[in-house]
Formats: C-alpha cells, sequence, structure tokens
C-alpha cells in the first residue's frame, strides 16, 4: 500500500503530507526503494526515523539484513553526500549495534574493482571497537590493505584511515587485555605485528605523505598506535626514516598536535621496549629540536588541540630523558643559552618538567647555575616569567645557598623594584622566591641603598616571614642583631634605615607602611638583646599601630607632612630614650653621621640632620655630646643643605644642652680668628676665603636657628655673640676682599634677619646692634659711585634694616649720617642704561639692572624702618632728598621721586597719621597732587609710575581734603587720554577711583555730565569705580538716588540725560568681578531702582538708533551698540550677575522676560516672570528685603512705580517664607487691587491670591473668597484664567475638597476653553499648534464621564469646538448632543475614530496621556481612564503590537488592581481579561498543509517573520504621592487655556500675550504634570 501511495500520480514532493511519525521500520524500506521520487528532505526524515526506531528496538537477523542491504543499495546507487551521507553512515552504525558482522562483510559485496562506499567504510572503522567485534579484526585489517592499495582520492584515503585506526586500537586493546578478554580475536599476536609493519610501508610506500592534509594527519594518528604493535627491532630500524619524515611535515606546516602526539607514542613504545636504539640516540638532537618546535607553537584557547600539542611534547621530553638523561640535560641547557626567546622559555619549561628525573650532581648545579647566571645577564623580557618559575624550583633545591646565588637574588630583587614595568604576577613570584632566603640576610639586602627600589617588595617579604617565626616561637631576629655584626645589618642602621624611609610614607606606594610594618614585626628589641631595655618593645607595640593608623586615614595629598616628621623625630626621641644605652646611642649616632654623608641631597638628609639632633639630644653623656658636635662641625659642608642641616642638628641638641653647644661653636670659630690653630690656612690660597666663608656661614646659621628653637636663653649670651661677630671680620685670618665681604655679609644677614623677627628680641638691649650698624656704614662708603659690581651696599643696608627697632635706638646725629650715606650711594649711582653700556655681557648686563632694582628696594625698606623708629623725623628724611631732587640729572631725580613717593606712600598707611598731616595743608597737598599729574606723561615709564603712585598715596588717606577737585578731574582725563604707560594708567585709574571715593558728590556729576556714548577713557573709570568696594559702594548709592527720583512732567516730553548716563557708569562698574561684595549689600534697592528706571524708559520717545553706549567685543569683533531701553536691560543682567545670581539670568531667558520687560504693555508679565526667577534663585533674606522694599510704593502716586511693586508682592508670595511673613495684611492689600478697575491691577491680585493659596494656613481665610472669585470668571480672558488658578488653589489645597466648587471651577475653565478653540479655530492653526490642540483630548474624553450635568454639557461643547479645528467633522454631531447616559457609547465611537483615522504612535501617545489619570484620587476619572483604554485596546489590532508596549499597558492598568473601591477592581480584571483576548484571539482551523508547514518550521528551526508595531515611544514615570496627583487632574483646565490664549493673541499681535508663567514645552506623550515650585513653596506651583 506505501508503495502503491508513492506511485500514484497524485502524489508529489510537494503535497506528500503523510505523517513519517506513524510509519514502521518496513514502510520506511520501501519508501527508500523508492528514493528517487522523494525529495532530499523527506530522505533525510525518513532516515532519522529509521536511525531512531533501529537504535530504540531489538531488531531480529532477518531484518536486520534486509535493513542493511537496502541502505548499501541505497548507498550504491544514490552516492550520498553531505548529511545524507552521515545519516546513512549513523544507520549502519546502528544496524552494527544489532550484528556487527552483517554490516562488516558488506565489505565484501561486488564493488566492480571500485571501492566500497565510504559511509560503509567509515560505519565499519567505527563498529570494530564494538562487543563481538573482535573475531572480524584479521580478515578486515587483511581486505583493507587490499583496498589501501586501490585508494586515489582524498576521501577514499580518509575512509580507509577510519578502518585501519580502529583495526589499530581495537588490536592493541585486545592484546593488552590477553587471557583476561572475553573475545578472542582471529589473528595471532605475531600476525598483529606483521600487518601493522606493512600496514606502515604500504602507508609510507603507496599514499604521499609529505603534504599538508587531512590524509597526512590521519596517517599520523593510525601510524602511532601501530608503534605499539610493531616488533621493537622493526621499529628501532624505521627511527631514521621517521625522523626525516616528520622533520618534511613540520616543514609542511601540519598541525603540530599530529606530530607531537605521534613522537610521544613512538617514544612510548621504545621505551616499553627498554631502551632506544642505536638510531634514536643518532637522531637525538634533531627529535628535540622538533619537540622544541613543537612547544614554540602558540597555545589557542579555542582550538583543544594546540594546549594538548603542549602537553604530549613535554610528555615525550621526559620520557626521553629516561633513557637518555645527560644527553637531553645538555640539549636542553644548548636551548637555555640561545639569544631566541621562544626557544630558551620553551627549554626552561622543559626543564622544569624533568628535573624531578636528573640526578642533582655538584657538577650538574654548577652547570645550571651557569646557564642561569647567562639568561640573567642577557635578561630578555620575555623569558622573565618562565625564568622565575625554573629558580623558583631551583631555590627549593638549595641552588641559592650556592656561592653564584647572589646573583639570582639580586635579579630578582631588581625585579622586585616598584617603578619597574614588571606584571603584578612576576611581583609575586619574585615575592615567592625571596621567601626562601634566610630573613636576616633578607632584612639586610632590604636596608642596602642600591635596593631602595626593590624595598617596599623586600619588607613586606620580611614582614611576612617576621610574623610567621614569631608565630611560630622562634626568637625575634633583632634579639641576635649584636651576634653577627658584620655578617647582617647592625641593629642601629637598621633603626635609622627603617625611620628615614617612613619620612616619605606613600613614596612608591607604601614606604612608610613597609618600613613601619617590618620596625613592628621585628620587634621587640628586648630584653634577649644585653642591653636595650624591653621598654622599647612596648613603645613600639604602642606607637607604631597608631602611626600606622594616621597613614591608613590620610594621602600623599592631605597628610600634613611637617607634624609626621615631628612625629617620627618623637617617636625616634622615645625609642632612644627607652633604651638609654650611651653606648649604643654613639654607635647609632655614628650611623646617622655615615648615612649623611652617603646622602647627597633630598629630604632624606635633611631629616638625618634633625635626627642626629634628636639622637644627641637624648644623651646625658656631656663628654659624648662634645664630642659628636665636634665631629658634626667638621663634617662635610659644601652645600647649603649641609650647613643648614648642621645648623638644625645643633639648634635641637641646643634644647637640652644650651651651654654645651654654644662653648663648641665658640670654638669651632676660633678657625676664623686663631692663625695658629686654624686648618684654612693649610688650604691653597684660592680656596681659603672660600673656605673661611663657609665656616662663617655655618656658625652664623646655627646661631640663627638656636634663636628660632630658643625659649628666651639665647639672649642672655646674644650680646656677646654681636661682639663675637664683629671680630671675626675685624680679625679675619685671610685675605679681605669683595668676596670675602660677601660672604660674611652674606651670613651675617642670615643671623641678623632671624633676630630681628624674634618677638622677644625687643626686650633686650644689645649695645653691639650700634657697633655692627657703624660697621655696615662704612661698608656702604667704602662702595664705588661709578659702578654696581656687588651686593655689598645691599646686604649692608639689609643688616641695618633688621636692626630697626632693637635697642638701644640710632641717634639723630647718626641716623642722619647713615640716610645721607646711602642716599648718595645709591641715587648717585650711573643711569641704568650707563650700567648696562658698561657691562661685558648681555647676561650681566641683566643681572646689574636686577641688582640695582633690588637695591634701590633695600634703601626703600630702610627709609620705612628709620621712619617707624622715629615717625617725627619724617619731614627731615624728605628734607634730606632735596638735594636729588633738585639734581640736574635725570636718573637722580627720578631715583628721588620714588623714594619720596614711598616715604609718602608707607606714612599714609601708618594708624598715626598726624605726623603726615604736620606738614602738609590742603593746598600743598593739592599742589603736590597736581604737581605729581604733570609727570604722569614723562617719556621715562618709572618716573611717571612713581608720579602715580604718589598721587595714590595722597589721594588715599587725604583725599577728602582735597580742593580743585574739576581741575584735577579734567587734568587726570587729559593725560588718561594720551597714550600712558600701561602701569601708569592704571595706577592712575586707581588714583581716580580713590579721589571718587572720598569725593563722590563732586566727581560723579563730573562724569555724567560727559556727552554720550563715552571714550574709552570715561568708561575705563567708571569700570575702575567697580574695583574698590568703598568707592562701589558710595558711587552705587548716589546713582541711585538719581535713579530713584521721580521724574518731572518736563522730563517725560524729552528724555532725561542723566538717568540714562547712569545706566551706562552701571554697566561698566558690575561687568568687573571685583564689584560683588558692593552689589550684593545694596542689592534689592539697586535691582528697583533699575527696573523703575526701565519701566521710565520704555515709554520714553526714544530717536530711532540712538547709541548712548557701546561695549567692546572680543579680539576682532566690533563693539555692540546700545539704545536707552537695551542699556537699561543690559543693567538688570548685570545686578543679578554681579550679585551672583546666575540662575536668574538663566530663568529670565529661557522666559523671555527681556522681550516682556522692553514692551510697556507687557512690562507687568515680565517683572512677574522676572520675580519667578528670583524666588527660585534667592535666599529667603534677600526676598524679604525686596518686601519691605516694594510695601512703600504699593500705593505710589506713580502709577509704573505701583505696577512695579504690586507685581513684585504677588509673586514674591510664591515663596513659603513670605507667605508667613508676621503682621502682613496680603488677603485684604490683594482684595482691594482685584476690586479696582484696571484689568492690570485685578490681575496681579488674582496671581498673588492664586499664590497666597498654596501654602498652609491660609485655607480657611481664603475659603471665603470664593464666591467672590467665582463672579471673576465671566470676566475678561487673562482674568478669568488666573480666578481659575485662584480657586483650583484655593480647592485643592484647602482643608477637605468641595465638590461643588470644584465643579463650578472645571465648568468654567472648560468653556473658556471651548471659547479659545473656536477663536483659534478661525487663523486655522498651524501643525505644532493642532499638535498641543490633541492633547486636549484625553481630559475632556475623561471629564465628559462625570456625574454632573453641566460638567458633561460644557465638555460636549468644548469637543464639538475642538472636533472643528481638528477636522473631524463626523464626531461633531456626537460630541454636540452628549448627554450623561450615553457617555459611554460616545466614547466608543471616539476610540473606534481615533484607531482608524490616526497613525498607531498618536494613538499611544494619547493612551500614554490617560495613565496620569490612572493615579487620580477621583474615583470616577480612575474608572474614566481605565474605559477609555479598554475601548482604545479594542479597537486596535492588540496581536500585532509589540509585547512591549502590551506589558505596559497591561502594568498600568493592572496597578488598580487592589483599588479601595470595588467597581474599580472589578473593571480592571474585566478589562484585563479583554485585552488578553484582544491579543491572543481564538486559533481559526488551519488546512492539513499549513499544519505540516508549522511542523516543519518547528523541526528545521525556521521562524515564521511577524512584523510588531509600536505603540508607546517613551514613558515618563511620576512620583505616586497625593499632592502630585491633584496637580496633575487640575493642571490641565488652566494651562491649555494659557497655551491657546497665546497662539491666539500671536496670530492677532507681535509680541504675544502671555498670562502668568506659560510652560513652552510640547505636552504631547506626557502625562499632564507641574512645574514644580521654589524650596519652601509648597507642594504645587503658581
Amino acid at each position: 500500500m506505501f508503495i502503491v501511495m508513492i506511485g500514484s500520480s497524485e502524489i508529489t514532493d510537494r503535497n506528500w503530507e503523510w505523517d513519517i511519525s506513524r510509519k514502521n521500520i518496513e514502510d520506511i524500506m520501501e519508501a527508500l526503494q523508492f528514493s528517487d521520487q522523494l525529495s532530499t528532505d523527506n530522505v533525510l526524515q525518513a532516515l532519522k526515523l529509521l536511525k531512531v526506531k533501529i537504535l530504540s528496538n531489538k531488531m531480529a537477523t532477518p531484518l536486520c539484513q534486509k535493513v542493511t542491504d537496502i541502505i548499501v543499495d541505497y548507498l550504491r546507487t544514490v552516492k550520498p553526500e553531505g548529511e545524507l551521507e552521515e545519516l546513512c553512515t549513523a544507520v549502519l552504525m546502528a544496524l552494527g549495534f544489532q550484528s556487527p558482522g552483517i554490516v562488516i562483510f558488506k565489505l565484501w559485496d561486488r564493488w566492480h574493482n571500485n571501492l566500497p562506499p565510504n559511509c560503509l567504510l567509515v560505519a565499519v572503522g567505527r563498529l570494530i571497537h564494538c562487543q563481538g567485534a573482535a573475531s572480524y579484526i584479521g580478515v578486515t585489517w587483511e581486505y583493507t590493505l587490499r583496498l589501501l592499495r586501490m585508494a586515489q582520492t582524498e576521501e577514499d584515503m580518509l575512509a580507509i584511515c577510519h578502518v585501519l585506526k580502529g583495526l589499530a586500537i581495537s588490536a592493541r586493546k585486545h592484546l593488552d587485555l590477553g587471557t583476561s578478554d572475553d573475545e578472542i580475536m582471529d589473528i595471532t599476536q605475531e600476525a598483529v605485528s606483521f600487518k601493522a609493519y606493512l600496514t606502515l610501508r604500504l602507508l609510507f610506500n603507496r599514499w604521499s605523505l609529505k603534504s599538508n592534509s587531512k590524509v597526512t594527519e590521519q596517517a599520523l594518528v593510525i601510524i602511532g598506535h601501530l608503534f605499539f604493535l610493531m616488533p621493537p627491532s622493526k621499529l628501532k630500524n624505521q627511527v631514521n626514516r621517521l625522523t626525516r619524515w616528520l622533520m618534511t611535515l613540520i616543514s609542511a606546516k601540519v598541525t603540530p598536535f599530529y606530530i607531537s602526539q605521534c613522537i610521544c607514542q613512538l617514544m612510548d613504545a621504545l621505551a616499553l621496549s627498554g631502551c632506544g636504539g642505536i638510531n634514536l640516540e643518532s637522531q637525538l638532537e634533531n627529535i628535540i629540536g622538533i619537540l622544541f618546535n613543537q612547544l614554540n607553537e602558540t597555545v589557542e584557547v579555542s582550538d583543544p588541540h594546540s594546549a594538548r600539542n603542549h602537553s604530549l611534547a613535554l610528555k615525550a621530553f621526559y620520557i626521553l630523558t629516561k633513557l637518555y638523561n645527560d644527553q637531553v640535560v645538555f640539549l636542553i641547557r644548548k636551548n637555555m643559552q640561545t639569544s631566541d626567546p621562544a626557544k630558551i622559555v620553551s627549554a626552561l619549561q622543559v626543564f622544569m618538567d624533568v628535573f624531578q628525573e636528573v640526578p642533582q650532581t655538584q657538577q650538574l648545579k654548577n652547570e645550571v647555575m651557569h646557564s642561569v647566571i647567562i639568561m640573567i645577564q642577557e635578561d630578555l623580557k620575555p623569558v622573565r616569567k618562565a625564568l622565575l618559575n625554573f629558580i623558583e624550583m631551583l631555590s627549593q633545591h638549595g641552588y641559592l645557598a650556592m656561592p653564584q646565588g647572589n646573583v639570582i637574588i639580586n635579579y630578582v630583587i631588581k625585579l622586585s623594584e616598584s617603578d619597574c614595568s614588571n606584571e603584578e604576577d612576576i611581583q609575586l613570584m619574585c615575592s615567592k622566591i625571596l621567601q626562601m632566603v634566610s630573613l636576616p640576610k633578607l632584612i639586610t639586602l632590604a636596608c642596602q641603598p642600591s635596593n631602595t627600589l626593590a624595598f617596599v617588595s623586600l619588607s613586606r617579604t620580611a614582614t611576612n616571614m617576621a610574623l610567621k617565626a614569631r608565630s611560630l616561637g622562634q626568637a625575634p631576629y633583632l634579639s641576635s642583631f649584636h651576634l653577627s655584626p658584620t655578617q647582617f645589618v647592625s641593629p642601629q642602621k637598621l633603626l635609622t634605615h627603617l625611620v628615614t624611609f617612613s619620612l616619605k610614607p606613600y613614596r612608591e606606594g607604601e614606604f612608610g607602611v613597609s618600613s613601619l610594618r617590618l620596625l613592628h614585626a621585628l620587634h621587640p628589641i628586648t630584653s634577649l638583646h644585653p642591653v636595650i631595655n624591653s621598654n622599647v618593645g612596648q613603645l613600639w607595640m604602642k606607637e607604631i599601630p597608631q602611626m600606622l593608623q594616621i597613614l591608613d586615614d590620610h594621602t600623599e595629598k592631605n597628610l600634613n607632612q611637617e607634624e609626621w616628621e615631628d612625629r617620627l623625630l618623637q617617636f625616634s626621641g622615645q625609642s632612644l630614650v627607652a633604651i638609654n644605652d650611651d653606648s649604643w646611642l654613639e654607635q647609632l649616632i655614628k650611623v646617622v653621621l655615615e648615612r649623611i654623608n652617603y646622602f647627597s641631597d633630598g629630604e632624606e638628609k635633611t631629616f638625618l640632620y634633625k635626627f642626629f639632633g634628636f639622637t644627641l639630644r637624648t644623651s646625658r653623656n656631656m663628654k659624648l655630646v662634645k664630642m659628636m658636635l665636634s665631629s658634626i662641625l667638621q663634617s662635610v659642608h659644601e652645600d647649603l643643605q649641609e650647613r643648614q642641616g648642621i645648623a638644625v642638628a645643633l639648634s635641637i641638641v641646643s634644647m637640652k644642652h644650651l651651654k654645651i653647644v654654644l662653648d663648641q661653636l665658640q670654638v669651632y670659630s676660633a678657625i676664623l680668628t686663631d692663625k695658629g690653630s686654624s686648618f684654612i690656612l693649610k688650604l691653597m690660597k684660592e680656596h681659603q676665603q672660600r673656605e673661611w666663608g663657609l665656616v662663617c656661614n655655618i656658625i652664623y646659621l646655627s646661631y640663627s636657628k638656636i634663636i628660632l628653637e630658643s625659649k628666651g636663653d639665647i639672649f642672655t649670651h646674644l650680646d656677646d655673640i654681636l661682639a663675637m661677630v664683629l671680630q671675626h671680620y675685624r680679625n679675619c685670618i685671610v685675605e679681605k676682599d669683595k668676596n670675602l665681604k660677601l660672604e660674611y655679609l652674606d651670613a651675617l644677614t642670615k643671623l641678623t634677619n632671624i633676630l630681628s623677627s624674634h618677638p622677644m628680641a625687643f626686650q633686650f638691649k644689645f649695645p653691639q646692634k650700634l657697633e655692627i650698624v657703624t660697621f655696615m656704614v662704612e661698608l656702604i662708603r667704602e662702595e664705588p659711585l661709578n659702578s654696581i659690581s656687588s651686593s655689598i651696599r645691599l646686604r649692608a643696608m639689609n643688616v641695618i634694616t633688621d636692626f630697626r627697632k632693637l635697642r638701644p635706638l640710632i641717634e639723630v646725629e647718626e641716623r642722619t649720617e647713615l640716610l645721607r650715606t646711602c642716599y648718595k650711594s645709591v641715587l648717585c649711582l650711573p643711569p641704568i642704561e650707563v650700567l648696562q653700556k658698561e657691562a661685558s655681557s648681555s647676561q650681566e648686563a641683566h643681572t646689574t639692572v636686577d641688582l640695582f632694582r633690588e637695591t634701590l628696594q633695600s634703601l626703600l625698606r630702610l627709609m620705612e624702618t628709620l621712619i617707624v623708629e622715629m615717625p617725627s623725623r619724617i619731614q627731615h628724611c624728605l628734607e634730606l632728598l632735596d638735594t636729588w631732587l633738585n639734581s640736574q640729572k635725570d636718573n637722580e631725580r627720578e631715583r628721588a621721586m620714588w623714594c619720596a613717593a614711598r616715604i609718602l606712600g608707607f606714612t599714609a598707611k601708618m594708624n598715626n597719621f598726624g605726623a603726615f598731616a604736620e606738614y602738609f595743608t590742603q593746598m600743598q597737598l593739592t599742589t603736590l597732587v597736581l604737581t605729581a599729574m604733570e609727570g604722569l606723561t614723562d617719556s621715562r615709564a618709572k618716573v611717571s609710575l612713581a608720579a602715580a603712585q604718589l598721587m595714590s598715596a595722597v589721594m588715599k588717606e587725604r583725599g577728602r581734603d582735597m580742593i580743585k577737585i574739576e581741575e584735577i578731574v579734567e587734568g587726570i582725563l587729559e593725560r588718561l587720554n594720551s597714550q600712558l604707560e600701561p602701569n601708569t594708567k592704571e595706577e592712575t585709574l586707581r588714583a581716580m577711583c580713590l579721589l571718587a571715593g572720598n569725593n563722590t558728590h563732586h566727581v560723579v556729576p563730573l562724569l555724567l555730565n560727559k556727552p554720550l556714548p563715552w571714550d574709552r577713557t570715561n568708561l575705563a573709570l567708571w569700570k575702575a569705580f567697580g574695583t574698590k568696594r568703598e568707592t562701589t559702594i558710595s558711587v552705587l548709592q548716589l546713582l541711585i538716588g538719581i535713579l530713584e527720583k521721580l521724574h518731572s512732567k518736563e522730563e517725560t516730553k524729552e528724555m532725561a540725560f542723566q538717568p540714562v548716563a547712569v545706566t551706562c557708569a552701571l554697566c561698566e562698574m558690575l561687568s568687573g568681578s571685583l564689584c560683588q561684595e558692593a552689589v550684593q549689600e545694596l542689592y534689592p534697592r539697586l535691582l528697583l531702582a533699575i527696573l523703575c528706571h526701565l519701566c521710565w524708559v520704555i515709554e520714553q520717545n526714544v530717536p530711532q538708533k540712538m547709541v548712548v553706549y557701546r561695549k567692546e567685543g572680543g579680539p576682532g569683533s566690533k563693539s555692540k551698540p546700545f539704545d536707552p531701553t537695551s542699556c537699561a536691560l543690559e543693567v538688570v543682567k548685570l545686578v543679578f550677575l554681579a550679585a551672583a545670581y546666575d540662575g536668574v539670568v538663566f530663568y529670565a531667558n529661557q522666559h523671555h522676560c527681556w522681550d516682556l520687560l522692553s514692551c510697556p504693555k507687557f512690562y507687568y508679565i515680565g517683572i512677574m516672570d522676572l520675580t519667578s526667577g528670583i524666588v527660585k534663585n534667592c535666599e529667603p533674606a534677600i526676598l524679604h528685603r525686596i518686601l519691605n522694599l516694594v510695601r512703600n510704593l504699593l500705593y505710589s502716586s506713580n502709577y509704573h512705580r505701583k505696577i512695579l511693586a504690586r507685581t513684585f508682592y504677588a509673586q514674591l508670595l510664591w515663596h513659603r517664607s513670605v507667605a508667613e511673613t508676621l503682621g502682613q495684611d496680603f488677603l485684604g492689600n490683594l482684595i482691594k487691587w482685584v476690586k479696582e478697575p484696571n484689568l492690570i491691577m485685578k490681575e496681579v491680585g488674582l496671581r498673588g491670591i492664586s499664590n497666597l493659596a498654596l501654602h498652609p494656613g491660609q485655607s480657611e481665610s481664603l475659603k471665603g473668597q470664593v464666591p467672590f472669585l467665582r463672579d471673576l470668571l465671566k470676566n475678561e480672558a487673562r482674568v478669568t484664567v488666573q480666578a481659575v488658578k485662584s480657586l483650583r488653589n484655593i480647592i485643592c489645597h484647602g482643608n477637605g475638597e468641595d465638590t461643588k466648587e470644584r465643579d463650578q471651577v472645571k465648568i468654567s475653565a472648560t468653556s473658556a476653553l471651548g471659547y479659545m478653540l473656536r477663536q483659534v479655530d478661525k487663523f486655522k492653526p498651524g501643525f505644532s499648534t493642532r499638535r498641543e490642540i490633541y492633547t486636549f483630548l484625553v481630559p475632556l474624553l475623561l471629564s465628559i464621564q462625570d456625574n454632573n450635568t453641566e460638567v458633561v454639557k460644557a465638555c460636549g461643547g468644548a469637543l464639538t469646538e475642538w472636533t472643528n479645528v481638528i477636522g473631524w467633522s463626523s464626531l461633531t454631531q456626537t460630541f454636540r448632543h452628549t448627554t450623561l447616559s450615553d457617555h459611554i457609547q460616545v466614547l466608543e465611537e471616539t476610540c473606534k475614530y481615533l484607531v482608524s483615522t490616526s497613525k498607531t504612535q498618536l494613538v499611544g501617545d494619547l493612551l500614554c496621556q490617560s495613565f496620569g489619570f490612572l493615579k487620580s484620587p477621583q474615583s470616577f476619572l480612575r474608572a474614566a481612564a481605565i474605559n477609555f483604554i479598554g475601548l482604545t485596546a479594542k479597537k486596535l489590532s492588540m496581536s500585532q503590537i509589540h509585547e512591549d508596549d502590551v506589558e505596559l499597558l497591561q502594568n498600568a492598568i493592572g496597578s488598580l488592581r487592589n483599588d479601595p473601591v470595588e467597581s474599580i477592581q472589578s473593571l480592571v480584571n474585566t478589562t484585563l481579561k479583554k485585552i488578553d483576548e484582544y491579543v491572543h484571539p481564538g486559533s481559526v482551523s488551519t488546512s492539513r498543509m499549513s499544519q505540516l508547514s508549522n511542523n516543519i518550521f518547528k523541526v528545521t528551526g525556521m521562524k515564521t517573520p511577524k512584523r510588531k508595531k509600536r505603540l508607546f515611544k517613551s514613558i515618563k514615570r511620576e512620583r505616586d504621592d497625593g499632592d502630585n496627583q491633584k496637580k496633575k487632574i487640575w493642571k490641565w483646565l488652566p494651562r491649555p487655556l494659557n497655551s491657546l490664549r497665546n497662539r491666539y493673541n500671536r496670530r492677532v499681535k507681535n509680541i504675544p500675550l502671555i498670562i502668568g508663567h506659560s510652560d513652552k514645552s510640547s505636552m504631547l506623550s506626557q502625562v499632564p504634570t507641574f512645574e514644580s515650585p521654589p524650596a519652601e513653596a509648597g507642594p504645587t506651583a503658581k
């Protein structure tokens, strides 16, 4: 029957619909006999099912034979390929499992001189392993060798390889089992050996196995198995041939795995025979070379063969090493000493693998160590990891203890260095190796300076070892330090090293932490030590953890380095006190001195000097102190750091041994004056002066440091020290010349500078001061007047200046002589140009100029010093300058002018100014300024700058005493207009700023009267007025007063000039960054003044293109012109920016405040929005200051000021702290304004009520105003909007919710919306307007479901107008006649129309908008939203909507499953069930063909393509709280009114009318939300 069906003409491949799963094996066999009439897919399905049937059922032998015959016939006729061939093989395998002989004997069928089918050969190769196949091995092998000779193609060869491989493996298995095998082969062991050898020969002779092919790879596999079957003698004879063949295959790039596997099997087979043979020994180098090549192959993670290749190669090495120990080791070492990193790594890896098999003779150790040292010297980076692994293994066998072991240790330490680029794993490997070094040796290595970079690693390793040793109860390491100080580091050196390294705790990450932890781990230096006290251990146990905690709590950036250094020194000092052993201290001091000499520079050296001082200070042995002080004084002192270090060390010691230190310094200073004992004279003459200066420097530096550290004891010795200082120079044992003077003065300056700054110095009398001053004057007088080749006069004047207030004071006569000498020595020097010309080089000329400037500055400081000493002698100082002020030489007059200006300027800064005023009257001061003014234009920059500075000095303190103000102002302006030198111009502007600050009412009007627009000079003056706080405040107060004046009627006819000039002045003053503090002080008043002025300006008849101010642009850009209005607006912005309220400007930019403020009609709206920005960004204190100012203007006679004040007043109530101000009748004022006939006043008053209603505590007082506000709903549209907002806020934020009032507001607002839609429709709204109008649909459709008839009626009217605008004319009549009873039907029709006519994206946006109403506090709105969503989903093809959007829709509705209203819970469940049905509609009967098609899709893994539509773009999730929901529900009512009013008026007017705070963002695809109010403003917005 099955065959008949196949043959029927009505059955074809195309409509073959029989259920193959029901057919039995016989049917399948019959079908395969007619396979030419079936498609490939059907044959595949049949074979798959056949395989399953065979495997799952026990078949009778006849049936098995029959099926085998049919399959083999099918193979004979069809010759399948690919998947069909694989399936045929699988079927034959399944048959073979039932009866292997039946399948195997099919090889002997008549194939007409052809090979059997490949899949039959493959099946036989696999079946020969099976149970019951042993009896077929011999005959099959015999037959296969015949087939081997016939194979020509690669496919045939691979098929035969399957058989040969199976035969070899199976034969070896049965031979290995021997007598225990249940099966007996049909071939003897000898015959198997012969067959194996014959097979090898045939493979070599018959097949070409010298290329990279799959056949070659499979041949390698077979040959590897044959090695174990061949006779050992035959195998050993084939080694040479096999080696050559394998080398050929490597050249042919055959996969390395197969080669390694073959070699490994060869070695394994030879090893089983007991020896490798002569041939193998001769080929050893070649084979090892092959194996090394194999190891060099890259291991690919994705290729398992590459990993096995390595392991097989290593195994081969292992076997070879057992056979030929010495030869293999030699060849491995040979590879270790090459320059190829890959070979070295491989050799190391091999050596590690075979190391256990190699006897560790001394000769071997020496040879291995030699090879390792060579690799260390080469230090190839790719080799490091492998070398370290090898070294670690060597360490375990005692190699580090060998004489050459230090080479390895040093190499490992080098790799441990923290600044090297080694990977973290290398650092870990080094640490493991170092742990095999003994602890004493490791610590000694850590303390060696050459190992500094590896210190962290070494110390961390040593710490771990010490802690481990302590935990095992072993003696602490430090306790045995004294036993072998020559072999290991001494305890003194260790302590010094670790404390010094702790100085920079974060160096290389953790220097300090590592040092302290090691010190802590090595403690205690305990009683086990014969000398040291156990208190040290107790101290370290307490202190070191605290210090470690400090480092943990800080970083390198925030650690106070000075405090940390003090902590270390204190710790060291406490440790030394605990040690209490002078002999130990002596050794420590010697170590410190030795280390000081080792360091060349750096913080460590400075620290060591302090450490030396602290150590010596601890000693109670006076003899030791003297000896060590002498040692350090005689130590190296070439560098300044060394000299400073010696001085610091002596100062620290002096804190406990002052007398000894001073005595030692005195003894040491004999070097300077005692020819008999001084070593200086023993030096070469050219070095004597230099050494004398260095010694002098050390002594005076030491004295200065001792003075700094002293608490007063040193001052009783100081006069003797000063006397000694004079003797040092006067009794100098070397030749005195200019260089010696400089060395001496340089050292002396260090001492006098410290002495003069010490607060206790003024309590003592130093008679030697006068002697030193006289000596300094002598030195100054000796200096030549025609050149300035040295700094002697400079340093001498500095020394005199340092003695300024030390007693006794210099007498008048000596003072006069001193000043005259200094004046003459400096002022009479040649001009700078001459000094430069006389220089031998440009570098010398530059140095000379710098030296002169420093010398002049020193003279100026000296003059100030003398003024401080005797203020009454100021005039005398000036009189002494007369000679040079009246000199005929320009350079002398210039310098004298500098000196005079400095005296005047410094005197002006003094608290006691009477001395200055005593000698200058108002006229003299004015004359002085006018005279100095003439010098401003001097061609020499220094003269002009000196004149400007003189003016500034006078203006600062005596500016109020100036007369002839106008002459001074005009004179300064005239000179500023000329090209002054930049520094002079800056100083002149400063002088003018000081003058304006002291004479504001005179200077400011003069400048304001200059014609507009001002030039750069005038603008620069106004900008300067904003740089000094006192001047800025004074000028701003005057300018504010001008702006606050009410303009007379005469002025309004023609614009007043002065107020406009004020705004220009403010533009410059406020544009700088230094006026912030002054502006903040005057901020509210200044802001209101400029806004009042702006209101006045915009109503003036300003000429077109009138420019009153130009703002300079950047480089390459033009200046920006401003008219009076834009200038005033610019000032408003600058006021906010100067007061640091940038946020207000940003807010104003966003809300177009500047456009509104520039228009008279909308000025009040601009003020309202600007106030909103102020409320959002300013502190409450500022808001109250503004409130107090505007409160005085609420009932001003000036209309504009009244509008300004009331608008501010109303909008400030948006902030809670303002609305809660005590003692204010806010509501009373607002009601009054609402009752006024003026619409703006009504609107402002209603805005204030709306804001007031936002805050708690206002509900009761506002509740009574509801009827009054309801009456306003029929007023003009903008008043209606504000009334709606007020009612909304009263209802939403009152105690409870008045449904009646709420509905009334909703009705009024909805009616207003309908009216606005009707107006908009007249002007054919564009796309953006229509886009926004779409957002009105959802709120109206939900509200139409209200139970209030009037609400439904109002919504129906609004929707009617909505359809006219949008063009949904078919729904116009539906909405127009909507009643309370048919609103659901209306909703359903609307949803149907919406889905059928609109894009999916718009439907999604409206659904998204409805989600917000699901959280409404009003139950009817929640239910209405569910109805809208459910009816819309019903009309959509939900099965074609994307799964994510469906889930979003279901989640939105599902959020109401636990709604408190039971009816809503029921509605939710019903709606969700229906949506699920829409998504998964009932199944439709399909044809048998379509079912089969579906089955085929499932079988083949193909999927039916379906395109899903996206409904939603994105959803903004809202915070779920009650207040937020109220905002959502009420927001939509006034907001559309605002928006449409804006758009309506935009079509009629050029400037938009914005009622209140309009929202500029589109509402499309957003749920209704409110803008958040400012902090403290309450939960809802205005």
